[in-house]
């Protein structure tokens, strides 16, 4: 069993099949669709997003300061590339999946140009132009920095300190949307 928990990839393969029954067995009241796929990966992959962007910024940001300096390597060396490898992915594979998901319900322009039929369209437009700026700032503000910071790139020690605070303003601006757009994307969808 140990050895089973132990191996990340299996278990993410498991459940892989696991969710694949699911589908099987509910197919009859619940078709499976290209559809709804998209919808299962555009969840997974914004709750992977989301849920780094706050373990980030509820436990990792937080901390650090608090962190011997003899042990801060094991985080920024080892811990922070792989936490910031899936958050980006993450982020980039949660608009395309959501942006697939608009474009092939039809909805997609109506959507981010608040031109909708339904206030419903307006509201998941709004999440879809926060979800942008937040995956604009994982990539082009956050990410930059972080290589600065973490040492992936070369850079001095002045670049470095110029570096964290853009990162943390970003990061903190993301936290902050990720609120009203975990809202209007979960709202959009009651109605």
């Amino acid at each position: 069993m140990a050895k089973f928990f132990g191996n990340l990839h299996l278990v993410l393969l498991v459940g892989l099949a696991a969710a694949i029954g699911v589908m099987y067995c509910y197919n009859a009241d619940i078709p499976v669709t290209a559809n709804s796929v998209l919808h299962w990966l555009h969840s997974f992959v914004g709750i992977l997003w989301i849920g780094l962007l706050y373990y980030l910024n509820f436990v990792q940001v937080p901390t650090m300061p608090k962190v011997p300096a003899e042990l801060k390597k094991g985080v920024t060396g080892y811990i922070a590339p792989k936490v910031f490898f899936f958050f980006r992915y993450a982020a980039l594979l949660t608009v395309v999946f959501g942006l697939w998901i608009a474009m092939e319900q039809g909805y997609g322009h109506r959507a981010l140009t608040f031109s909708g039929a339904t206030r419903a369209e307006n509201m998941i437009g709004l999440g879809m132009w926060l979800g942008l700026i937040m995956a604009f700032n994982v990539w082009f503000l956050i990410w930059p920095a972080q290589k600065k910071i973490l040492g992936i790139v070369e850079a001095s020690d002045e670049a470095k300190a110029k570096a964290a605070p853009l990162a943390l303003a970003a990061s903190r601006t993301n936290l902050l949307l990720s609120l009203p757009m975990l809202y209007c994307m979960v709202s959009a969808n009651l109605s």
